[in-house]
């Protein structure tokens, strides 16, 4: 029988975020609860459906940032996995 797999320590955060949709053009701003080296849960200011991949970023500029796999959603709340 394989090991359950681990899951990786997250660290309380609950920092003012932005993510952004659309090649950069959509900025919505969220508040990052938890954050690990792999993912982290946000919650939205105002609850909507996030397509597959977003930008997670701690400044507006669409630039800066990391690429996330949106992994669940349930209302204002999001689970996402970093990709890049």
């Amino acid at each position: 029988m394989p090991a359950p797999k681990k899951r990786e320590v997250r660290k309380s955060l609950k920092q003012p975020a932005w993510i952004t949709l659309d090649g950069g053009f959509a900025a919505r701003h969220c508040l990052v609860q938890d954050i690990s080296s792999t993912g982290a849960k946000i919650t939205l200011e105002e609850p909507a459906a996030l397509p597959a991949t977003i930008r997670l970023a701690f400044a507006r500029d669409a630039r800066t940032g990391r690429v996330c796999q949106v992994i669940w959603q349930r209302g204002a709340s999001v689970g996402i996995r970093f990709v890049g």
